[in-house]
């Protein structure tokens, strides 16, 4: 060949790959069940995704929730109104209401004196598996208003937790989804499974040893069993080492029923054994009064399975727990459903559906939703977040806000876009080398994190005490500039010595 034909040749064969280098997608060609990769001049000229630092973002949100002012009624009430208006690391409230969970902080308070348990259910998709995260709020609001113990555990536990140590005997796990056998009913329960006893069976707990438990689950002086379904002279018998064996013997019943054993002090380890039919929903391991705190972890669901469930039964089984506060975490799973954007408002309306079924089950109960965590895929050799997750996170939360359920935004107190990279690199690792689930010292700093907002919103509840509400309106409707002119003149605060311990730098 001549070498003139030889160039011309080279020069067709550059242009052509200029040309699918300038128009190939980003995102790949799919082709049948496969995806064409080639160099792209829209992933070239893509801004990257900025290198996260997990430290100084933990440091920030730690530093968010400390009031670094005096014990002055002023600099307190400065310190909340900006939290509630700018701290991006705030629990969202439906229209700005800092009322919203005035009701339920109430309750809390009041339980010990009640002599009652009010519960908080945190549904969830793996993230919060093993009682991680829900542990970290456990035990945060069980030193704030009493109560102990793992709280709710399902009937069979197939995957471990961090605490509490449990086994059953002769009974057949159902589940409304996943790879679990299902019913010939939708009879779940609040925990989406039940264990069924036909005949006899048994369900032993242990306290448990685990290194990352925390110390109030570790005291369970409180025993119940939530079932329904159950033939005439059911029976459930307590063994444990704290008092003599005691059976619970139930007439038949088509409702779900909760029996309680209270013993006089705390017990290391229990068997419940049961004799005759019966649907068993739940064992509650709880204290003295106070709040229970009942991790739900639904490994591979997107919260899309409640309105399956037994209406009858989660309205029975929700009024006979008190359950007080709900807090839903999803999204995650949906994500490699959503391969464009219009996927999105398919989803945000499946989790409508499912918010308006569990208030109307749950009449007397408080929501939370937390979005998901940022979540890392590979793009041509690069870790970045999944595309359409920011979208995703952004359209749960204006879901939520319109629903009247305060919103808590994970993927932004990780440190947003490019932050589970990090969160994997770091040293010690935060995350996984999945790049979705976080590590127990994750978790950990999530659940602290989370305890913190909450708690934040428990403070500001606390000093409003102390003011009349007409002032309180008064002045978080001020702008800053507004404050410096008019405060000292106009609003009058009363002279103020706080109840509770404020946070010092």
């Amino acid at each position: 060949m001549k070498p003139i034909r030889t160039l011309i040749f080279i020069i067709a064969v550059m242009l052509l790959l200029g040309v699918a280098w300038y128009f190939f997608p980003a995102e790949g060609l799919a082709v049948g069940n496969r995806t064409l990769r080639f160099p792209s001049y829209a992933e070239d000229v893509a801004p990257a995704q900025a290198e996260v630092d997990v430290d100084a973002v933990l440091n920030k949100v730690t530093r968010s929730f400390e009031m670094t002012v005096s014990d002055n009624l002023l600099d307190s009430m400065r310190f909340f109104r900006e939290y509630l208006k700018e701290n991006p690391n705030r629990i969202y409230l439906p229209d700005d209401d800092y009322t919203y969970f005035d009701t339920l902080f109430g309750q809390l308070e009041n339980a010990q004196d009640e002599g009652k348990t009010y519960r908080i259910m945190h549904y969830g998709d793996s993230q919060i598996e093993m009682d991680r995260i829900s542990s970290v709020l456990r035990q945060k609001l069980q030193e704030l208003f009493g109560g102990s113990g793992p709280n709710m555990i399902p009937a069979v536990q197939p995957v471990a937790t961090i605490s509490v140590s449990q086994h059953a005997s002769g009974l057949t796990r159902y589940m409304v989804y996943g790879d679990a056998a299902r019913a010939a009913h939708n009879r779940y329960g609040v925990m989406a499974q039940y264990g069924q006893v036909i005949g006899s069976g048994s369900i032993t707990f242990n306290q448990t040893h685990h290194s990352q438990a925390f110390a109030k689950a570790k005291e369970i002086s409180t025993v119940s069993v939530l079932l329904g379904k159950n033939s005439e002279g059911f029976s459930a018998t307590l063994r444990c080492d704290t008092i003599a064996p005691e059976a619970k013997v139930l007439p038949a019943n088509d409702a779900v029923s909760l029996v309680t054993w209270i013993l006089p002090a705390n017990v290391k380890r229990g068997t419940i054994s049961f004799k005759g039919n019966a649907e068993i929903y739940a064992v509650l391991l709880d204290g003295e009064p106070g709040v229970a705190l009942d991790n739900v972890a639904l490994r591979g669901c997107a919260g899309n399975i409640f309105t399956r469930l037994d209406e009858a039964t989660m309205r029975q089984s929700f009024d006979l727990l008190d359950t007080k506060l709900i807090i839903m975490q999803f999204g995650g799973n949906r994500m490699p459903g959503i391969t464009s954007l219009k996927f999105i408002s398919p989803y945000i309306a499946e989790l409508e559906s499912q918010i308006q079924y569990l208030k109307e089950t749950a009449p007397e109960a408080t929501f939370l939703f937390i979005g998901p965590a940022d979540m890392g895929k590979s793009y041509n050799g690069k870790m970045g977040t999944w595309k359409g997750l920011p979208e995703l996170n952004d359209s749960l939360r204006a879901m939520a806000l319109r629903n009247e359920v305060a919103y808590w935004d994970m993927f932004n107190v990780m440190g947003g876009e490019g932050s589970m990279a990090q969160w994997v690199r770091h040293n010690p690792p935060m995350a996984g080398p999945d790049y979705v689930h976080f590590t127990f010292r994750g978790a950990q700093e999530i659940g602290s994190s989370l305890a913190k907002s909450f708690t934040t919103y428990y403070d500001f509840y606390k000093l409003r005490q102390h003011v009349p509400s007409e002032k309180v309106i008064e002045f978080i409707n001020l702008d800053r500039t507004q404050d410096s002119i008019r405060t000292a003149g106009r609003i009058k605060l009363p002279t103020y010595q706080p109840s509770f311990a404020i946070k010092k730098p």
